[in-house]
This record gives C-alpha cells, structure tokens and sequence, in this order.
C-alpha cells in the first residue's frame, strides 16, 4: 500500500512540472515595441515614422552610489525602467514595491538590472536617492537609482522609453514646466529594444513581468 502511494505522490508531481513546463514553453514571445506601435501622443514627433529598429538610446547619469551609469551596464543585460520621485507620496512607494519583488526574484543575477530615473533632480542628488535606495534594500551593481539634468532624463523618456501620458505630452514645448508622473515599468531586452509595458502598481502585471524577464534571459 505505502508503495501504491508513493508512486501516485511522484506520479502527480511529474504531471505538475509538465503542466508548469508546457505553460512556460507555449507563452506567445513577447513583441517588439516600436513608435508605430504606440499612441501618437506618446512619441517623439521625429520618431513617429519608426517602424522597425527602436533601441534605447546612450545615457550618462549618476546613480546613488556617485557611479557614473552609462548604456554600458545594461549591454546584453534585461533591464526594467521606471520613472519616479522620492519625494511623491502617491504611486511610487507602491511601483518601488513592487520593484522589490523583481530584485527579490533576480538578486544577484547579473544579467539582470533595475533603472530608476528620477523626474526630479533638482531634489534627488545622489545622496538622497542613497537613503531612498536604502530605504528599499537596493542590491548594490542591479539597482541604479539615476539622476542628473532634467532635459537629458526628459529626453530619454520621450525619445527611448515613450513613457510619457498624453496631457504630459501638451508641455513638450516648455521643458521647465512638464513633470513625468507614470505608473509604467518598461521591459527591455539584451538587445535594447523594448518588449513591454506594466502597471507598477499592480501586482498581478508585475507577476507577469518577472515571468516575461525569464522568457527574455533564455532568449
């Protein structure tokens, strides 16, 4: 009898990683985002046209630490973008959160990385997103918080990750007065191309993130 059950117990656990393993291996592959893909408003307007090819452009910034980050550390790496505030009382101690259980998953993966600019550095030096960063257990080397000038964290987020929402979009004009406030996290694949958007203050889209940066690893 004892044998009986033990051969029912392994038999349910091998059908329990089959079925886990044929969900893994029949998940449709993630798109590749471009400018044509996205709402008109949400794109710079020279890049409308981009069809195919969108990478995310080169970038210097701080990080919390006083390291200089540049594309360099995220070559042939997945990486998850956020843009945020550490002041903001709102949605972001939510989307960072949540970006704890994406570092949690990927501790120490080196081919894994966290991007968090902020949208406001005039406020967040480097050595108050060190406290933030503390604050939120960073893993130091995967989780960059970033800051430097407004216009070249503006410019990335306009021209490379489109994160900006439409009545955002209105200022474009006056850059001192436009301000990103999004709840968006962005998948980018090694190869720098954007291959999804999720709502960083939900946890169900961020359970499929963490899913979407294994798909993309074994890539």
């Amino acid at each position: 009898m004892k044998r009986i059950i033990f051969i029912l117990v392994i038999l349910i656990i091998c059908v329990a990683i089959s079925f886990t393993m044929f969900r893994k291996n029949t998940k449709k592959p993630l798109p590749i985002i471009n400018p044509t893909d996205l709402k008109k408003e949400l794109v710079d307007p020279e890049l409308l046209a981009v069809g195919q090819g969108h990478t995310i452009g080169d970038f210097s910034f701080t990080n919390q630490d006083g390291r200089t980050i540049t594309q360099k550390e995220i070559e042939n790496k997945v990486f998850v973008a956020e843009y945020f505030f550490s002041t903001c009382k709102s949605i972001c101690p939510i989307m960072n959160q949540q970006m704890q259980r994406i570092q949690k998953t990927y501790k120490g993966n080196k081919s894994v990385k966290i991007l968090s600019f902020t949208v406001d550095p005039e406020t967040d030096n480097s050595e108050t997103l060190k406290t933030y960063a503390v604050q939120h257990g960073y893993q130091k080397g995967q989780w960059h918080f970033l800051t430097g000038t407004k216009s070249s964290l503006y410019s990335l987020a306009r021209k490379s990750f489109f994160v900006l929402k439409p009545a955002e979009a209105t200022n474009l004009g006056d850059a001192g007065s436009d301000f990103i406030h999004t709840n968006n996290f962005v998948l980018v694949d090694k190869k720098k191309r954007i291959r999804g958007y999720y709502d960083g203050t939900n946890p169900e889209e961020i359970t499929e993130l963490i899913q979407d940066i294994e798909l993309l690893l074994n890539e």
